[in-house]
């Protein structure tokens, strides 16, 4: 176990290559910032072996036979789209300037509408897939604003952006936990949408086919939906090849019936787009781990 002070210098060193990044474009615009950082952590997954190691430990789950090049270039495409991702999550007000950029479609999005008119909540349920966040950007510039849940970091300094790039999106900023539940359900019950990102393992989640492969998965979004008689509504931002223009999808809401369908639903859902656009997802999840052993 870490001592108190050697752990504090840890998460300092974890956070230069980060600072140094953000540091170094400050003199560029927000879209040449964002792309700076995404062709980093593209170099990163390109390089870097611990990075390309625990990529193809995923990758290799699912495609079993793809050629060594093709999951290099694979890798460096997830990085530029994640780290673009992650540079528009910790500068949020930034990025929901870009509103042209947001190319919206689906029946949600009137759905939802009909439900803020009404005073009543919704679940909206997403993954780390595209640039999720452009979801609550729209939103939020329709006065819908959308709690954001998340989980909370060890490192501070990740934990300070990350939190603070999360209300920028819309308040409340909820963490996963017993407390973050508690809040997600008054927020709820008080006519208040929560985006939900379900492609996390979780402790107390069910294993369910995800990618065709059991993983563990949370059940209480749908839970919640059903109790408080909220949609549960699939969500997702696609990224635009490595654009800042993003499709915005609201789907209709998932038809109501118990928690474990539900879910497996929206697995198939997201499973579907993943293997459309493997760039798109963040393979670094660990998402087959099961955390119960």
């Amino acid at each position: 176990m870490l001592s108190r002070p050697f752990k504090y210098i840890w998460q300092h060193l974890r956070y230069i290559p980060l600072w140094t990044a953000l540091t170094y474009s400050k003199w560029r615009g927000f879209d040449g910032r964002a792309r700076s950082l995404g062709y980093l952590v593209g170099w990163v997954m390109r390089w870097i072996p611990i990075a390309r190691r625990r990529f193809d430990r995923e990758i290799l789950r699912i495609y079993p036979d793809m050629a060594r090049a093709e999951r290099l270039v694979l890798s460096r495409k997830m990085g530029q789209n994640m780290g673009r991702t992650l540079f528009e999550v910790f500068h949020n007000t930034g990025f929901q300037a870009g509103q042209e950029n947001f190319h919206i479609s689906g029946p949600g999005l009137e759905i939802l509408e009909k439900m803020r008119d009404e005073g009543k909540g919704a679940i909206l349920v997403s993954g780390h897939f595209g640039q999720w966040e452009a979801v609550r950007a729209v939103l939020k510039h329709r006065g819908m604003e959308t709690a954001g849940v998340y989980r909370r970091q060890s490192n501070r300094h990740y934990q300070r952006l990350l939190e603070r790039g999360i209300e920028q999106g819309g308040k409340p900023a909820l963490t996963t936990g017993p407390n973050g539940t508690k809040a997600m359900i008054k927020h709820l019950r008080a006519g208040g949408f929560v985006a939900i990102l379900l492609d996390e393992k979780t402790v107390d989640g069910e294993m369910m086919p995800f990618l065709g492969f059991d993983a563990l998965t949370s059940l209480a979004a749908a839970r919640l939906a059903l109790k408080y008689d909220v949609p549960l509504m699939p969500v997702f931002g696609t990224r635009r090849d490595d654009s800042s223009d993003i499709d915005v999808e609201f789907e209709a809401p998932i038809a109501p019936s118990d928690p474990r369908t539900m879910t497996q639903m929206f697995n198939d859902n997201l499973s579907a787009r993943i293997l459309e656009k493997p760039d798109q997802w963040y393979w670094l999840l660990r998402r087959w781990k099961d955390m119960r052993r």
